[in-house]
């Protein structure tokens, strides 16, 4: 299984999301450092309820604490854009 499909599994699964879209932005970062340990860079797009009610920093908690075993080896960066279903349209 893929990374991206890793990520998006992980998410669907522990924040319950409407919906996750991934975009692997690693080959913007070739000769970065980061780049060098394998890790990849990736934009993440995430819809779901668990954001009720929660700051942006809240959120991120949540994605980073569903994530944290990956961010060891297969994340490096990551760009995260999180809302509740009543924020989108």
């Amino acid at each position: 299984m893929k990374d991206k499909e890793i990520i998006a599994d992980k998410l669907y699964l522990d924040l319950n999301a409407k919906s996750v879209e991934i975009e692997d932005q690693s080959h913007l970062h070739k000769g970065h450092p980061g780049a060098a340990s394998g890790g990849g860079h990736y934009d993440v797009r995430i819809i779901s309820s668990a954001f009720i009610g929660l700051t942006t920093i809240e959120r991120h908690r949540l994605i980073y604490n569903s994530l944290s075993n990956l961010m060891k080896n297969e994340i490096h960066a990551l760009s995260i854009k999180a809302f509740s279903p009543d924020e989108v349209s």
